[in-house]
């Protein structure tokens, strides 16, 4: 998949929207419908994951989920702790909005000021660079709550593709277009 793609391409962080927190607003079985997807693909997904040097992290709130579904996020992550040949970010239950209102609200429990640097390093994706290039699928011509403070010199490639289509020829042309931006 797109996964091991990027791996081979030499790409050290890869971050996808898997769940955002606007989800929790379909109909109830509809998103447990989604839940059960998503343990399903982790227990189908993550011994390739650690085949392929693959850290994963989920990235979002963990409020809501059953305890099913949070144990089987922690436990993937902590089976893939000690890898490091790409970053998996899997932002689930995540909003650009929430986490920027996190951070801040982190901040000032802690009594902090809140700086950009203080707000940059209380985000839930402190532990990742912000993305050179973000490629949104499916058509659409906008970023939808994904990202909002790290996109903020990010190079925005658009593709018509559905995201189960993106493969390795796709990304391809989205690094070749990246490579010719100024």
């Amino acid at each position: 998949g797109i996964v091991s793609a990027c791996a081979r391409r030499g790409v050290q962080v890869l971050t996808v929207f898997a769940f955002s927190s606007e989800n929790w607003n379909r109909p109830a079985e509809e998103v447990s419908g989604l839940m059960d997807i998503l343990a399903l693909a982790l227990g189908r997904e993550v011994p390739q994951l650690l085949k392929d040097g693959v850290r994963l992290y989920f990235v979002g709130s963990r409020d809501g989920l059953s305890d099913r579904v949070a144990r089987g996020l922690a436990e993937a992550e902590a089976s893939t702790a000690g890898n490091s040949r790409l970053i998996l970010n899997v932002c689930f239950n995540y909003g650009g909005r929430w986490d920027i209102a996190q951070a801040a609200a982190k901040l000032v429990a802690s009594g902090q000021v809140v700086t950009e640097a203080a707000l940059d390093r209380a985000l839930a994706l402190s532990h990742s660079p912000d993305p050179d290039l973000i490629i949104r699928t499916g058509g659409e011509m906008r970023i939808s709550n994904f990202l909002l403070w790290q996109a903020a010199y990010s190079e925005l490639y658009f593709s018509d593709l559905l995201w189960p289509d993106f493969d390795g020829v796709a990304l391809d042309a989205a690094i070749t277009w990246f490579a010719s931006r100024e």
